[in-house]
């Protein structure tokens, strides 16, 4: 579903991403793991299209994607949710999402106020809210809803888009153990319906949910394996894991 070949990104003389190489079956969870400043960020931006990799490419069901633009990436299928949660926090739940609706089918934003009312937005928003457990949420602004409830309402408007592969930036990001376990519990749902990209740093959350595990240092792919094998490879635990292998 999604490669990367030799991606490289370059900021002066900090390399943050190394002669990256992945391969993301279709239907799989696949996580990238690493410590803080390993370039994971960096990358998805480039696999989002929101930075250009000075070299290498990205290939997207087959189709070089590198040069893209974002919206042309998100109109084929790839849609990105950010490490710091992104909402319009005036507007209720149900018009988030009915926003990412209408942007992603093109429509105008001069008549937000008759838009509102158009069950042709209204009814996938719906749909996306039910499918993260916000459903009874949908009439609340989100500036009133928990940190979790956002969270899950940022992956409500990735699904909005109707995508085909979820770039998620560390959707847990700030939760606490009760609203973690719960974002588990969605992202196990979605993974069968959703081929994931998955950065995270809970480890409990990265074992329980991937299917495939790619450990990024220094910007460089150290592993690549299944979790049993990431959890046991010697270079991994001295770089990365340490305590939190046992």
């Amino acid at each position: 579903m999604l490669e990367t070949r030799n991606l490289c990104k370059r900021f002066g003389g900090l390399v943050a991403t190394d002669h990256v190489s992945l391969s993301i079956r279709e239907g799989e969870l696949h996580a990238v793991i690493g410590p803080n400043g390993a370039g994971k960020t960096t990358l998805i931006a480039q696999l989002a299209g929101e930075l250009k990799p000075d070299q290498g490419a990205i290939l997207f069901d087959g189709r070089d994607v590198t040069r893209l633009p974002v919206h042309r990436r998100a109109a084929a299928g790839l849609a990105r949710s950010f490490q710091i949660t992104s909402v319009f926090p005036r507007f209720t739940a149900l018009q988030n999402v009915a926003l990412a609706v209408q942007a992603h089918a093109g429509h105008s934003f001069r008549f937000w106020r008759r838009a509102s009312r158009d069950e042709a937005l209204n009814g996938p928003a719906r749909g996306a809210l039910e499918l993260v457990g916000l459903g009874d949420r949908a009439g609340v602004r989100a500036e009133l809803l928990s940190h979790g409830e956002q969270r899950q309402l940022e992956i409500a408007m990735a699904l909005a888009t109707g995508p085909r592969m979820l770039l998620l930036d560390e959707p847990m990001a700030g939760m606490g153990p009760a609203e973690g376990a719960e974002m588990v519990e969605l992202l196990r749902g979605l993974k069968r319906r959703y081929t994931i990209l998955l950065i995270e740093h809970d480890m409990d959350a990265v074992f329980a949910l991937a299917d495939w595990i790619t450990v990024l240092v220094h910007g460089a792919v150290i592993a690549t394996g299944t979790p049993d094998g990431i959890r046991s490879d010697p270079e991994v635990r001295r770089a990365y894991l340490g305590e939190e292998a046992g």
